[in-house]
């Protein structure tokens, strides 16, 4: 009984408190002596005031028929919590706010709040300036956090927003172009995620039957792709491919991606890159089951498997893995309509 009133006098937003308000809280089947003994108890801990005690209802267990709420009381515990744990995190990290907010609101961010302690105790505050995804993603291993799951608002709260270096508004995209493709019905465009492939592909663009190569820059395009037709002065029917590092991180950029605007896997590439020998390593990269998943769909059952077992290895393969003269082939030669 005295935790059931103590919670619900932690949620009450008035300074005082009938005595009728808090039996009406009471469930039908609690005795008014178990009740009235919490009440006493909350009196004795300095959280329920007593108004005027001899107004009071008469009772072998006399109560007053209204009390004050010790608010600061009533926080102590919380308070404290707060307090004890800032001890212990980066002094980057500023929890003042927590002290005037709700315990549930504590509760909710903390989580997020330990692992954004984690990062910048490996890490440090970042020097570069990234994507909102990106930074998200690194941080908290979810690229929606930030930006529409209400990271930004935890961030501004603990005073981080401006020190994580986040990129705000949409850039140009880094893309070539190919004029020769510009009288089609159908445009298709091919991301890379990383300069070397770009470079490496640059050059034969106009060989191809793509309208422009785009540098994904890693999670840049998923903020900046909504410039491509502004940036190529068209309107119509685009049909976007992607080819980044067969890790958990470019799976995820994929899928986030691949949610703004639709996008197909340049899966030609990705079976190439599959011959090669794997690296070591991204043991930091969280998988993301539902990006794997629709990852997966674009390929065979045996390719699935491989991809699946090079990824439970803790293994990846980058896409510099193909040489300059590997990935014109593949372009060349892919079947991409």
């Amino acid at each position: 009984m005295y935790n059931y009133l103590i919670s619900y006098l932690k949620s009450y937003k008035k300074a005082t408190i009938t005595l009728g308000e808090l039996e009406n809280i009471v469930p039908g089947n609690s005795s008014y002596d178990i009740f009235a003994e919490s009440v006493r108890q909350l009196i004795d801990d300095n959280i329920l005031l007593e108004k005027n005690p001899k107004a009071n209802n008469g009772k072998k267990t006399p109560l007053p028929y209204k009390f004050g709420i010790n608010k600061y009381e009533l926080r102590k515990e919380h308070i404290n919590n707060v307090q004890r744990y800032s001890l212990n995190i980066s002094s980057e990290i500023d929890l003042q706010e927590y002290l005037n907010l709700s315990e549930e609101v504590w509760n909710k961010d903390l989580t997020y709040i330990d692992k954004i302690n984690k990062y910048i105790v490996k890490n440090g505050l970042p020097k570069d300036y990234v994507t909102p995804q990106e930074r998200s993603f690194h941080i908290v291993g979810d690229e929606k956090w930030i930006g529409e799951k209400g990271g930004k608002k935890l961030l501004d709260r603990i005073k981080l927003w401006e020190k994580l270096n986040i990129e705000n508004g949409t850039e140009p995209l880094m893309l070539a172009v190919n004029p020769k493709q510009f009288s089609k019905l159908e445009y298709l465009h091919l991301i890379v995620e990383n300069k070397a492939t770009f470079m490496a592909l640059i050059e034969m663009l106009q060989e191809t039957e793509f309208t422009s190569l785009i540098f994904g820059s890693g999670w840049k395009v998923v903020s900046n792709i909504n410039m491509l037709e502004k940036q190529l002065g068209i309107k119509g029917n685009n049909r976007l491919y992607y080819f980044g590092d067969l890790d958990n991180e470019g799976i995820s950029i994929w899928n986030s991606l691949n949610e703004k605007v639709p996008t197909y896997l340049a899966v030609e590439f990705y079976r190439e890159l599959l011959k090669k020998p794997c690296s070591k390593g991204k043991e930091t990269q969280l998988r993301k089951d539902k990006a794997l998943k629709k990852f997966l769909s674009f390929f065979s059952n045996g390719e699935k498997t491989k991809i699946e077992e090079i990824l439970d290895e803790v293994r990846y393969l980058p896409q510099e893995a193909l040489n300059k003269d590997e990935l014109k082939v593949i372009w060349r030669n892919g079947k991409w309509v």
